[in-house]
């Protein structure tokens, strides 16, 4: 009896829900029974069901190598060490007891060494340069070297520019031109829109007037080319270009009307010498048949470009070479260029600088990230300075100041340095992606 008074309790209740509507049993929906398929019958798709896209892998970017600039820079090296046999053959043969191949082999064992070293840093990611443990040891290093020059350098030709380390004997100059290139980048980048303030600006200056203050007093046209490295990476950083205009017009203005002054001043006092190398340099280019003797080399580079003409000697036919033009491997081979091969070849030879500068300033405005793009511009600026710098001393358009041709003048450390940076930009290069 109980059990029934329940269910009728149970059944009052669902009968005064809203609506008198009892609830529905739902049924188990019955599955569709599969049919099997006919001979030659397909499979219909259901309706509204998009068809299954293939997955598309997704493709690797590839990555940009610019052999153009290696091919440049390997053509170029190649034509330095047929100039330097060419150039030097007769006083090594005069120094080395008949060994007329003597600069020419070791330049060839140089620049093999600083090739792969251009090859081997290409192939490392450049931001390992920003890190602490590698710019401020390769910085800082090569301060420390530069005082150490001041202390115990090997003298040359009247001034002390090499150190000797566990007997090898390098320029600690060229070491500290690729630390602030290094330097100066790594600061700019970290600045970022920043750099366009003085107050961030300045830091920058401050940390080349160290190296220039210690190179300038011994090498004055390594200490231009560290000015303008520094110079010409916050120019494009920033956008102060009144300050860098004024310094340029300073600059132009400096050369253009100190050659007269300094004509007056000497005949106005009758000087004949002086005892300052730095002086009697800026003397013989002033005036160079008053101070013969101190612009000699100066002379013999004069008059071989005259000889050249338009199409040169022939390859080998030089005459200043023996003997009367001094360093003719090193820092005057321009001339002894426009001895052989003329006009037409110091033109071909310009050319192929100005081709690689050219690919620099690509991998400058294409590089992924401000860091990579300063380090090609810190690259281009050393490299077109010191052309620039070195064919205006042949041509005495500037005073002699003892800088070398990129890639084609005789040396060692010089050689090496300059290849090192190549591979920096070539690994920049090589991080660029191509969509």
């Amino acid at each position: 009896m109980g059990v029934r008074k329940a269910e009728q309790q149970n059944r009052a209740a669902v009968a005064a829900l809203p609506g008198g509507q009892q609830q529905k049993k739902h049924k188990p929906e019955q599955r569709r029974k599969v049919q099997p398929l006919k001979h030659g019958q397909q499979v219909q798709r259901v309706r509204n069901t998009p068809p299954a896209q293939p997955v598309e892998k997704k493709k690797k970017a590839k990555r940009f190598y610019d052999f153009n600039l290696l091919a440049a820079v390997l053509f170029i090296t190649a034509f330095g060490l047929l100039m330097i046999y060419s150039s030097s053959q007769y006083t090594a043969a005069l120094r080395y007891k008949g060994d007329s191949t003597y600069y020419f082999r070791r330049q060839l064992a140089i620049a093999g060494a600083g090739l792969v070293v251009a090859i081997t840093a290409s192939k490392f990611d450049y931001h390992l340069l920003e890190k602490k443990w590698i710019k401020y040891p390769v910085f800082w290093g090569s301060i420390a070297l530069l005082i150490g020059v001041i202390i115990m350098g090997v003298a040359s030709h009247g001034q002390a520019r090499w150190i000797r380390i566990a007997g090898v004997q390098f320029q600690p100059t060229e070491m500290a031109k690729v630390g602030l290139i290094i330097m100066l980048a790594s600061m700019i980048a970290q600045r970022g829109y920043y750099i366009n303030k003085w107050k961030f600006a300045w830091p920058c200056i401050a940390v080349a007037f160290l190296p220039f203050i210690l190179v300038g007093q011994a090498n004055l046209s390594s200490g231009l080319i560290i000015a303008g490295i520094t110079a010409v990476m916050l120019f494009v950083s920033c956008r102060m270009w009144w300050f860098f205009v004024a310094g340029a017009s300073c600059a132009a203005a400096a050369l253009l009307f100190t050659k007269p002054l300094i004509e007056k001043w000497v005949l106005a006092n009758n000087i004949t010498t002086s005892t300052s190398y730095q002086l009697r340099r800026v003397l013989a280019w002033a005036m160079p048949e008053r101070f013969s003797t101190d612009a000699y080399q100066t002379l013999q580079g004069i008059y071989a470009i005259g000889s050249g003409g338009i199409t040169g000697q022939g390859l080998g036919e030089s005459i200043q070479k023996f003997g009367k033009l001094p360093e003719a491997q090193n820092d005057m081979i321009f001339s002894i260029i426009c001895e052989e091969l003329g006009l037409i070849g110091a033109l071909l030879v310009i050319f192929l600088f100005i081709i690689i500068i050219w690919r620099l300033a690509l991998i400058a405005i294409n590089a992924p990230d401000l860091f990579g793009s300063m380090l090609c511009v810190g690259v281009l600026a050393h490299i077109s300075l010191q052309v620039i710098l070195n064919i205006a001393v042949v041509t005495n358009v500037i005073p002699n100041t003892g800088v070398t041709l990129p890639f084609v003048s005789y040396g060692g450390s010089a050689v090496i340095f300059t290849l090192g940076e190549i591979g920096i930009a070539l690994s920049v290069s090589n991080q660029i992606r191509l969509e």
